[in-house]
């Protein structure tokens, strides 16, 4: 055993002396989602929220890496098992520069399978001053975003591999530009084999961040037919684009859509207008189109709209 963990040890070394891996990588997309810990060393100096982690070796642990959001947040999450529920604690936290993520742990709860609500974790974070605060510097993260070699502020050595989940491989595939359509193929096939209601649209803020279309040089032609900005859906049947342009100035279109079938709405878009403050400039534009939702989680959107555009949307709020 021994000799396998100092085989480890040089072999984490070697990557990181090597320094191939993804510059700056706390800026990079690759980092956000879903960690399985692989490996972990256990310096006698780990504070004890730390111990609760890297000192489990009867259960799954994972860390959730969230930065490009408006909550930055790392969260270690010990899973006993699928039947039995999770403890997960969470940390507010930010980017110091390429490598190193600050964080303060704020909050934790058990969430049990067999309970209805979760059971706080007992730990005053707010009493603990620092021993609530620490560093994370990412010393390795492989250019297939699959790897990464985290230390931390006491010491511990953490190599973590993503878990590849359906919905993380289509936002890995959009980030690289690779693999997208078999992500997408993918995630729908799993969706109809799941055997769930089908997808709503449903309310909320999304991003659209791929679609399937060349964009225009018109960005007003770009911007009415929601290949950029985002997309709002409201109560009641209603729909709004949204695209920030400059200084200030947004573009804006709103509109009412009708369900007309499974995952098939009508949509009509009619008011348009550019927005700058309390002023704005009506644009004479509209617009009716089919738009079919091919998958959603309510994190991720998949659908189909006009001329057989393919979309992808994500909620960031709820990508946490």
């Amino acid at each position: 055993m021994e000799v396998t963990m100092m085989a480890i040890e040089r072999a984490i070394q070697a990557l990181e002396r090597l320094g191939g891996g993804v510059p700056d990588p706390t800026n990079s997309s690759l980092i956000e989602g879903r960690w399985q810990l692989i490996f972990t060393t256990r310096p006698g100096t780990a504070s004890p929220i730390q111990r609760t982690f890297v000192g489990v070796d009867f259960f799954s642990v994972f860390q959730e890496v969230y930065l490009q959001t408006n909550d930055p947040r790392v969260c270690n999450i010990v899973s006993f098992s699928d039947a039995i529920g999770e403890l997960k604690v969470e940390a507010a936290a930010s980017i110091e520069d390429g490598k190193r993520i600050l964080f303060r742990f704020d909050r934790a709860a058990f969430s049990f399978k067999f309970l209805p609500f979760k059971v706080p974790y007992p730990v005053p974070f707010k009493l603990l001053g620092d021993e609530a605060k620490g560093w994370l510097d990412t010393t390795y993260l492989s250019h297939s975003g699959n790897l990464r070699i985290s230390r931390g502020n006491k010491g511990t050595t953490f190599v973590l591999q993503k878990q590849t989940e359906p919905r993380q491989k289509l936002l890995t595939a959009i980030s690289s530009g690779v693999g997208i359509k078999e992500a997408m193929d993918a995630l729908i096939s799993l969706n109809r084999k799941s055997g769930e209601e089908e997808p709503e649209l449903e309310e909320g803020e999304w991003q659209m961040i791929w679609n399937s279309q060349t964009v225009t040089d018109s960005w007003l032609e770009n911007a009415a037919n929601g290949l950029m900005g985002k997309q709002i859906i409201g109560k009641n049947g209603r729909i709004k684009y949204v695209v920030d342009i400059l200084l200030g100035l947004k573009f804006s279109m709103t509109g009412n859509f009708v369900k007309n079938g499974a995952k098939v709405y009508e949509v009509t878009m009619d008011d348009a207008a550019i927005i700058g403050g309390p002023f704005g400039y009506p644009l004479e534009m509209d617009k009716k189109f089919i738009l079919e939702i091919l998958f959603s989680d309510g994190k991720v959107r998949i659908s189909r709209g006009e001329n057989e555009i393919i979309f992808v949307h994500i909620r960031p709020d709820a990508l946490r």
